[in-house]
């Protein structure tokens, strides 16, 4: 169901001192040479790199500024490939509004000093010398880029740098986000949950900084859809069920019957907006459609969300922001809240009632039957899920007193151990600060009570996407 994204457009250009060239042979083809690598390295399958090459004087900067402006560019790297004027570089990035990556980065991570000294000609080792350089210009081009405020970020190290490169693809998978957020159409279904004041959210602010673009559905529209199905999609749909859960044997056939029904009407409306997450929360009176509706939504929602289309519950807007940008890091983001605290084993329980990613589940994903819903009307079907076990980041957007959004983030561990077998997500999570200092320090950041929860570590990347979108970011561990 995910919508097609465009390439991402990422320009090179290398800088360099056109004076040297006619003193050293050779020198200015090995750098293009180094700068053609940095090219092949960036590009791949969802990546289009535009090398501009080496860029020696201030007319040619101009000329590749103009380029530049041209190219509908998402970031900039920029090679120092030897000592440059800053002269040289100001005009290409004056009038960018795009992140400029500066790599500083050598041949080699040491020089065959021995090998150098060999060479006995000081004008050949001076050529061998000036390859090696690039730091020589680095603060030269901060200190410029400061003083006439052109934000932008340094990454030192060697051609063959794993750490170096490592950063490099923390910034283009950064910029793809962005830009995929941009192109995201968030659906809110519904309603907030009366008396949620945390989860209220600023749509303004949210498009403002993320570009989306916000549809505001109507439950009738869901709930024509869902008398509009025919047979054979109902029973494809419970046919998925049991392909993607492990269906509990007390799941009643009219349970089953409802949730798929609505499930196959969420699809729909999914494609009709061309949705890439959903917020949602309804009630309705009992007895009517509408609470029939919305008493059967989770199986429906935790499909859509392990199949890059989060939804979060309690129309938490925020969250399912945070959930969307997990989930285009290829990291899941699923829907949770503090569930726990074992203060024996220094672990925090997170979960909730769904929707869950069942992408990153520890092992089968359950599709188990509740008598009540708690805190909402009504009962159903609901999921049970662990997070696999392994490294986890948390993230929350937050509005901030002054109304601006910021990103939260921490890193801990999913760990093995008992859960609350209710009928719910929940998973054990271990943090480097331990569980009471995590506690206090991620609640006094002022985020609402839900967050996204991802595998693997992400705060790199989530913290060079915060670079991007002009956000601040806490870092709690």
């Amino acid at each position: 169901m995910n919508s097609t994204h465009s390439m991402l457009r990422v320009g090179l250009f290398g800088v360099g001192l056109e004076t040297y060239w006619p003193q050293f042979t050779g020198l200015k083809d090995r750098l293009i040479g180094y700068q053609e690598k940095i090219a092949r390295g960036l590009a791949k399958e969802s990546v289009e790199v535009i090398n501009l090459g080496l860029v020696d004087n201030p007319q040619m900067a101009k000329e590749t500024a103009r380029i530049i402006n041209e190219s509908n560019l998402d970031l900039v790297f920029l090679y120092i490939s030897t000592y440059a004027l800053s002269s040289t570089v100001l005009p290409v990035v004056q009038k960018l509004n795009i992140p400029i990556i500066i790599l500083n980065l050598q041949p080699v991570a040491q020089l065959d000093y021995e090998a150098f000294n060999r060479l006995g000609d000081r004008g050949l080792m001076t050529g061998v010398w000036l390859e090696h350089c690039q730091s020589c210009s680095a603060p030269e081009i901060a200190s410029v880029f400061n003083r006439v405020g052109i934000p932008f970020h340094l990454v030192s190290g060697y051609l063959d740098d794993r750490e170096a490169w490592g950063e490099m693809n923390d910034w283009i998978a950064a910029a793809q986000v962005a830009s995929r957020m941009r192109q995201n159409r968030v659906g809110i279904l519904g309603h907030y949950y009366c008396g949620m004041l945390d989860v209220y959210s600023d749509l303004t602010q949210q498009s403002g900084v993320f570009g989306n673009h916000f549809e505001i559905l109507e439950m009738d529209e869901l709930l024509a859809l869902r008398n509009q199905l025919t047979p054979s999609e109902i029973d494809h749909k419970i046919a998925q069920f049991h392909q993607t859960f492990e269906v509990s044997a007390e799941c009643e056939k009219e349970e089953l019957l409802r949730a798929a029904k609505t499930s196959c009407a969420l699809d729909a409306l999914i494609k009709k907006h061309q949705l890439g997450s959903l917020a949602y929360y309804y009630e309705g009176e009992e007895g009517t459609p509408h609470r029939d509706l919305a008493t059967s939504v989770i199986a429906g929602n935790t499909l859509l969300t392990g199949s890059g289309i989060p939804v979060a519950g309690e129309c938490e807007v925020k969250n399912v922001q945070a959930m969307k940008i997990i989930d285009l890091f290829g990291a899941g983001g699923s829907f949770s809240e503090f569930y726990l605290t074992d203060f024996v084993d220094d672990v925090v329980f997170w979960g909730h009632d769904g929707p869950a990613h069942f992408s990153i589940a520890e092992g089968r994903v359950g599709l188990v039957p509740l008598s009540v819903y708690h805190g909402k009307p009504g009962k159903g079907l609901s999921i049970q899920m662990t997070v696999r076990q392994g490294e986890a980041t948390l993230l929350s957007v937050i509005q901030k007193g002054d109304g601006k959004l910021a990103f939260l983030v921490a890193e801990g561990e999913s760990v093995a151990g008992t859960v609350l077998q209710i009928g719910n997500t929940n998973s054990r999570y271990r943090f480097p600060i331990g569980a009471k200092r995590f506690m206090n320090e991620w609640s006094s950041a002022g985020p609402a009570h839900h967050c996204a929860i991802g595998v693997g570590h992400l705060a790199s990347k989530i913290e060079k996407l915060s670079k991007i979108l002009g956000i601040e970011i806490i870092k709690i561990c």
